[in-house]
């Protein structure tokens, strides 16, 4: 099946720009007359993946961009993954997102990042070429059923009073657009603004209102339906993206070759290869700045207006000025990365800057591989509002607004990986709110995704969100290998955003894995016996205790070597060789840290009232606490207890109100007849008085 499904994959064709935009624009005309379940408002990353898992979860779905072209753009960067990102590709296309099976349509150069280390911390990346990502969303977009997209910009949010059965102050029901056009209707909106919110642009000492350069900027309307009519608590953040350099002018021989691994290891757990053959991807290039760099950037700060600005740009993606000041006389590198295959362009990774374009062009000659280059684009910065995310639930709801989702930069995040994951879960939620389903949280114990969403919803933001395998507690668990295991059957059992032929795939998987590592548990043999059989194994010869397989393959042991040794009971399983390697590494560390994920999760099922009243509550609180819960209102015990600011203490009083609440109500129950006994008694009193 998997090679079936690779094949199908790899060998369809995306349609042309044109079949995308005559498409779009047959819809255009009748849909005043719609109501949808979902709108979504954005086709970055964020957008496109809520947009594909609304309708997958069986969500009527609409989709507004602003310029139906740049639907799927890769913004800044051409590629995709890397250390803690490359998690949540694999996450996302485990729960049948886009995005990692479109970077195997469009990557031109795969990379295992981190491969010195133990495989649970690896970053699976690619180069992509901008135009191919871009078609292929396209296409998936297209062939989503019950997915309409429309070109227009979002004036305001249509509000009207709250549901009195459900929390929150108001209700999100459409949209209007800034055509004057009739209103759109909806049960639930999922704003993926991005860089967009109240842009701004910044090049030198020049300032226009964007969110990306050649693209309008965003309704005025939008920011004022979410600060002023919505309350909302609205933060800054900026970022930047360096210049686009002529590939013909740079010197490549002066910068260290990078080649590609030689067996690209595809996103897509449904892909057995990627659409670039090995010989066929493209290498990258590695050079440093110098002194001379240094001297540009300094000589030029009273003519960079945006980095002199006291907003908070990444810390881990900062600009080339802001890494001259913090680290002076240093060496920085910079990659050189293609744009595309038949792209004339290089991104210079480690470039962004936002100083006038004459100094840009000075600054990038200081460098020896690029003391000719062409700029074909400048570099810029930009400046955009975002939502200060603990005013989310965990099914990233705006907990005062019924209805109303957000996702990607507008929730203070950084990266297309992370904006599509929060993308697809708010999508997901969305169209279960418009559904009339509960909301679904991921625990941070089962996924990078958990972590990322808790992590914004408890923590908050004071810069844009990164993903790091750091973050994550349960790192040996949470591996790019085990995504489909740990997310796909979840996601088509409780979820309801995997299709059936990824499920079914996923239970074979899951399956053979289960029958090989007790197949490897069963070959228990004495040291001696292990080395008559494999004589080219190290294994101390004073040892005579009884190993298993599986302890084998702990002790540098791989599965080819032990198949070969047993063909009868393993050669079954050597497709999953790779796979059952890792397990076996990481088996023991994972069965110790089950009882830590537990107690966890357990705190995750204890929730706390969003109505409770902190101040008046009969529990020893400090006011200091009392203030950080009302602020952020987290959901669950779990969420308070990762609270800044909240004491072991704290968690404790709030742990015996949540148990001694939970008592109280069990024995109301037990005490009131239920209710629905007592309306099936009522119905069948009336139903008996009626004639027959």
């Amino acid at each position: 099946m998997l090679e079936r499904c690779a094949s199908h994959m790899l060998s369809k064709k995306p349609p042309l720009l044109q079949s995308f935009l005559s498409l779009v624009s047959r819809r255009v005309s009748h849909l005043a007359q719609q109501q949808y379940d979902v709108i979504v408002v954005g086709g970055g990353h964020a957008g496109t993946e809520a947009a594909a898992a609304a309708a997958r979860v069986g969500a009527e779905t609409l989709l507004v961009t602003q310029k139906i072209n740049t639907v799927g753009a890769l913004s800044c960067n051409p590629s995709l993954g890397g250390v803690g990102k490359g998690h949540l590709v694999k996450e996302v296309d485990a729960l049948d997102g886009l995005c990692g099976r479109a970077g195997d349509w469009a990557g031109i150069h795969f990379s295992i990042l981190n491969r010195s280390k133990g495989p649970a911390v690896w970053g699976p990346r690619a180069q992509l070429d901008r135009q191919r990502y871009r078609e292929f969303i396209q296409s998936e977009l297209l062939s989503t059923p019950g997915l309409t997209v429309l070109e227009g910009s979002v004036e305001e949010l249509l509000v009207t009073e709250p549901n009195p059965e459900e929390p929150g102050r108001h209700r999100v029901t459409g949209i209007r657009l800034a055509n004057g056009s009739h209103p759109i209707s909806a049960s639930s909106v999922v704003l993926t603004t991005g860089t967009f919110l109240s842009g701004s642009l910044f090049m030198g000492q020049t300032t226009s209102p964007g969110g990306r350069i050649g693209d309008a900027p965003s309704s005025a309307g939008l920011s004022h339906t979410l600060r002023e009519r919505l309350g909302l608590r609205i933060g800054r953040l900026r970022t930047g993206t360096p210049p686009r350099i002529v590939k013909d002018s740079v010197d490549l021989s002066l910068a260290d070759l990078h080649p590609p691994d030689s067996h690209p290891t595809p996103f897509s757990f449904l892909n057995t290869r990627t659409r670039c053959k090995p010989e066929e991807q493209l290498p990258c290039y590695l050079t440093r700045t110098n002194a001379g760099v240094e001297r540009v950037v300094r000589e030029s700060l009273h003519l960079n207006h945006h980095i002199q600005e006291d907003i908070k740009g990444p810390r881990y993606c900062p600009s080339i000025e802001s890494r001259v000041l913090r680290f002076p006389g240093r060496r920085h590198q910079v990659w050189l990365e293609p744009e595309g295959v038949t792209s004339d362009l290089l991104y210079p990774q480690g470039l962004s800057m936002t100083m006038p374009p004459d100094i840009q062009l000075r600054l990038i000659r200081e460098i020896p591989a690029m003391h000719r280059a062409e700029i074909h684009t400048p570099g810029y910065g930009v400046q955009y509002d975002f939502v200060c995310p603990t005013q989310l639930s965990p099914a990233l709801q705006v907990k005062s607004t019924q209805g109303l989702f957000l996702a990607g930069q507008i929730n203070g995040t950084t990266g297309y990986e992370e904006a599509a994951a929060q993308g697809l879960w708010a999508g997901v939620n969305a169209a279960r709110w418009a559904r009339a389903m509960p909301p679904v949280a991921l625990s941070r114990t089962e996924s990078y995704i958990g972590v990322l969403i808790d992590d914004l919803v408890s923590r908050g933001v004071t810069e844009p969100y990164r993903m790091f395998t750091s973050r994550a507690e349960f790192r040996t668990y949470l591996r790019p290998d085990n995504a489909d295991l740990r997310l796909t059957l979840k996601g088509f059992e409780e979820v309801g955003c995997v299709s059936s032929l990824r499920y079914q795939e996923a239970v074979r998987v899951r399956d053979s894995l289960q029958d090989a590592l007790a197949a490897l548990q069963a070959l228990a043999q004495s040291s001696s016996k292990w080395r008559k059989k494999l004589p080219d194994i190290r294994m101390s010869e004073n040892k005579c205790t009884i190993l298993s397989g599986v302890e084998l393959l702990q002790h540098n042991v791989s599965f080819e070597m032990l198949a070969s040794a047993f063909p009868e009971c393993l050669s079954p399983y050597i497709e999953f060789s790779q796979r059952l390697n890792i397990e076996a590494v990481y088996n023991l560390h994972c069965d110790k840290q089950k009882k830590e994920m537990e107690r966890i999760q357990k705190e995750e099922n204890m929730s706390l009232p969003q109505d409770i009243d902190y101040f008046s509550l009969p529990v020893s609180l400090s006011q200091e606490v009392r203030e950080i819960l009302d602020r952020v209102r987290p959901s669950t015990l779990g969420s308070a207890a990762r609270l800044q600011g909240i004491t072991p203490a704290a968690v404790v009083n709030l742990l015996g109100y949540v148990v001694h609440t939970g008592q109280r109500e069990r024995i109301r129950h037990r005490n009131q007849p239920d209710q629905k006994e007592e309306k099936e008694e009522e119905h069948s009193a009336r139903n008996a008085s009626l004639p027959q």
